[in-house]
C-alpha cells in the first residue's frame, strides 16, 4: 500500500506565502512524476505544477512566477512553495504521486487533500 499525505495548507492574506509539502510512504520501488492539483468551489480540478524525477518542472500559466515546485527524492516528498498569493488561488490542493509498487508501470496515487484560503 502507498500514502500521500498533505500539509501546510491554511489561511494567508492577499500578497502572502504558504508553503505546502506531500510525502510518499508505503510500499515503493520509485515514483515517476509528483506534482500538486487543485480545485476551486464549483470549477474543476486542475494541474497547478509538476515535476518529474530528474528535476524537469511545469507550472499552469496562472502560477508561473509566483509558485515553485521542487522534491527530495530521498524522502519521496514534493513541495510547494506559493508566494504572492491571490484570493483566486483559493482551493483545496492535492498533491500525487506516480508511483511503481513493483518496478513495472506506474499509478497515481492521491493525497486527501489541503485547504488554502487567500484572504483579508
Amino acid at each position: 500500500q502507498v500514502q500521500v499525505v498533505e500539509s501546510g495548507g491554511g489561511l494567508v492574506q492577499p500578497g502572502g506565502s504558504l508553503r505546502l509539502s506531500c510525502a510518499a510512504s508505503g510500499s515503493i520501488f520509485g515514483i515517476n512524476a509528483m506534482g500538486w492539483f487543485r480545485q476551486a468551489p464549483g470549477k474543476q480540478r486542475e494541474l497547478v505544477a509538476a515535476i518529474t524525477s530528474g528535476g524537469t518542472a511545469n507550472y499552469a500559466d496562472s502560477v508561473k512566477g509566483r509558485f515553485t515546485v521542487s522534491r527530495d527524492n530521498a524522502k519521496n516528498t514534493v513541495y510547494l512553495q506559493m508566494n504572492s498569493l491571490k484570493p483566486e488561488d483559493t482551493a483545496v490542493y492535492y498533491c500525487y504521486a506516480e508511483v511503481s509498487t513493483t518496478g513495472w508501470g506506474t499509478y497515481p496515487y492521491w493525497g486527501q487533500g489541503t485547504q488554502v484560503t487567500v484572504s483579508s
